[in-house]
Parts: C-alpha cells; structure tokens; sequence
C-alpha cells in the first residue's frame, strides 16, 4: 500500500507598501510564494507548481502575479 498525495506551502517572501489597483488605498502588499510537491509516504518528492500572489492588506483582495512580475518587486526569486 502506497500513500501518496499533494502538499502546497505558502512562504510570505516580503510586505511592500503599495497603492491598491482595487480600492485605491495606499497600503500594505503581501508578497507570497505557493508551492506544491507530490509526496509518497508524506515525504515532498519535487516542485510541480510554483505561483506567486500579492494580498493587500487594507480590503483584502488577492491575486497571482507572475514570476518576472514578483522578481521585478524585488523578491530575490
């Protein structure tokens, strides 16, 4: 019997303080990556997807940016 299944992290790679493109606030950003990995036995084997996402945090919204937009904000990736 093989035990296998997926596992997603979420790593917060900076804050940057932004002005919002949804409610126009100047306010802080979270700049995160999400990775998910396969694993068997729950033991993380490789990286199938990488994505990173901004949040702000005066009303919340969030949204995936690419990774040449996330290199370009400064996030060493």
């Amino acid at each position: 019997m093989v035990i296998f299944g997926w596992r997603t992290t979420i790593q917060q790679l900076m804050m940057l303080t932004l002005v919002c493109g949804h409610c126009g606030h100047q306010a802080a950003h979270s700049l995160s990556r999400r990775v998910t990995k396969p694993t068997v036995f729950f033991i993380p084997l490789f990286t199938i997807s990488k994505k990173y996402g901004m949040q702000c945090t005066f009303c919340g919204v969030a949204y995936d940016i690419s990774s040449t937009h996330a290199r370009q904000l400064g996030a060493g990736v």
